[in-house]
């Protein structure tokens, strides 16, 4: 993962005015606002979020304030431009880079930044990302967050707000495929069809789990050692190197067969 400010050149006090998250691996880009944002100083595209109140904004919308800032992919002569900056393919985050997120229109440019200089806000509300989730009966998710909260999100009513969502009460099954994120910044069912850690953080009850809870996670989130394999696509060997190594943590070791947390799993293409 590697992260930025955004800022203006135009500012003299170099204010951080918003954070870029992006994980390499999965090419996904998550921008996130601090809590007291000012939509005049804020980037066009990200005030309107300012304006409603939302701070973490999503993969698809971070993208495309990415896409705003760089050569598209449709230009003309776009193969002549990629091979005049040593560029073998179109790559939305090295052409980012190549200016430092500059671009003609604004006077916002990015600075690389180590997780360690975040604010403490930014902080406190990253450790309210998800860890695991799992779906259960009647539009229900059993939610893990990272500040070691555990909620029960009901989202009957906000699928009947949000009628993008209807194929989800329609078709349980498809419903019960939730994913988490990259990164943990919330579910998803299809790149359109996604709610914020934040949402559901806000939305959720904090409840002490039943005995049917945890049987619907042992079913739907533990893995043995060959579905590891087959996420991480590598062999069962390598998956026993990360065991020995420390990078891979089994939840049950035994002789013929091993447990993971598909999390955990997972989020080794995160990194």
């Amino acid at each position: 993962m590697k992260i930025f400010a955004i800022r203006d050149a135009a500012d003299q006090s170099n204010k951080d005015l918003a954070y870029l998250f992006y994980y390499e691996i999965n090419r996904k880009f998550y921008i996130e606002l601090p809590e007291k944002a000012d939509p005049w100083e804020t980037p066009l595209l990200l005030a309107s979020f300012v304006k409603n109140g939302e701070q973490s904004i999503n993969s698809y919308w971070s993208r495309v304030w990415v896409q705003q800032r760089i050569v598209p992919s449709d230009r003309q002569n776009i193969g002549q431009i990629l091979r005049d900056n040593g560029l073998k393919s179109y790559d939305e985050f090295a052409l980012l880079i190549l200016a430092s997120g500059r671009c003609e229109q604004d006077d916002y440019y990015l600075v690389p930044i180590a997780e360690s200089a975040l604010p403490a806000q930014i902080v406190r509300r990253l450790n309210r990302k998800i860890e695991d989730v799992v779906s259960l009966q009647n539009s229900c998710l059993l939610v893990f967050f990272r500040d070691g909260t555990i909620r029960k999100c009901d989202l009957s009513a906000y699928f009947e707000r949000e009628k993008r969502f209807s194929i989800l009460t329609k078709r349980p099954e498809y419903f019960a495929r939730v994913q988490i994120q990259t990164g943990g910044y919330g579910v998803q069912w299809d790149e359109n069809l996604t709610i914020s850690y934040s949402t559901l953080y806000k939305m959720g009850n904090r409840v002490p789990l039943t005995a049917e809870d945890f049987k619907a996670f042992a079913s739907e989130r533990v893995i043995n050692a060959a579905e590891a394999a087959e996420i991480l696509n590598c062999s069962r060997q390598y998956i026993n190197e990360l065991v020995k190594t420390d990078k891979l943590h089994p939840i049950k070791a035994a002789e013929k067969n091993t447990l993971f947390l598909k999390s955990e799993v997972l989020k080794r293409n995160w990194q």
